[in-house]
């Protein structure tokens, strides 16, 4: 699969997570999908300021988040996964162009087969030969654990928890399932409304999204609520858990390690 490809350019199927068909619709299509995008990528790269120095990004999709924390923090170095050759091949390119790629390595991989390595799928001496290995300052993720089912959501944030450092942390920004009928109608109003104020519809910016199929761990939207992943992160060791940041549907939610 090349930097352009899909997973099936003929009735534009996609991978989970690269949500549109076309790369050049991808850092704009998103920022007219979604409320304050970019509001909610600066406020989780914000919650890493004590811990940034390295980190481990899962799903980095267009590399938008790599480039804050970069941007952001001198110090930070960065190890990327994907499991979409486009999506590398297009962050890749930003950063590079950017003048970080001394400071980002991205790896194709499935974080959820990395995810499952906790439980005997990978050996850990094979992780560190690519530099995945038990040693990070935080990991951080962005509209990308949202494709997991919650099973597999439980056991990245317990392969998380084993990633990191003794004052490590973990923060994600993803859409999180409406708690009742109400709020879904709630949260779809802000994203009409959202859109509306760009002078479009949200079905408009919607005819560009593609057809989302499963890919090894992720699938079309497994959504979970809020609650619900605070409960799995302090059943995964994480003592401290925090929502910095949450806009109607979205939601920045993590934890610190101590």
């Amino acid at each position: 699969m090349n930097s352009h490809s899909t997973a099936s350019p003929a009735n534009q199927e996609i991978f989970p997570g690269e949500v549109f068909v076309n790369t050049a619709d991808f850092d704009t299509g998103i920022r007219r999908l979604l409320p304050k995008y970019d509001e909610m990528l600066d406020v989780l790269a914000s919650c890493i300021s004590s811990a940034n120095h390295r980190i481990l990004e899962l799903g980095c999709g267009t590399g938008e988040l790599s480039l804050k924390v970069l941007q952001r923090y001198p110090s930070a170095e960065i190890v990327a996964l994907d499991y979409s050759p486009r999506m590398l091949d297009f962050a890749r390119a930003k950063i590079e162009l950017a003048g970080y790629a001394a400071r980002w390595t991205g790896i194709e991989m499935d974080f959820g087969e990395w995810a499952n390595s906790a439980f005997s799928l990978l050996d850990d001496r094979e992780l560190e030969k690519v530099g995945i290995d038990a040693n990070f300052n935080a990991c951080i993720s962005s509209l990308a654990i949202h494709h997991l089912e919650d099973e597999m959501k439980l056991k990245l944030f317990q392969r998380i928890r084993k990633s990191l450092n003794p004052d490590g942390c973990f923060w994600n920004a993803d859409p999180m399932l409406a708690e009742s009928p109400a709020m879904k109608d709630i949260d779809r109003a802000a994203r009409e409304e959202w859109a509306a104020n760009q002078g479009e519809t949200l079905a408009e910016i919607r005819s560009n999204v593609g057809t989302s199929v499963a890919y090894g761990y992720s699938n079309p939207d497994r959504l979970a609520t809020l609650l619900a992943h605070l409960e799995m992160l302090a059943k995964a060791g994480f003592p401290t858990v925090s929502v910095p940041w949450k806009y109607y549907g979205m939601a920045v939610f993590g934890g610190f390690v101590n």
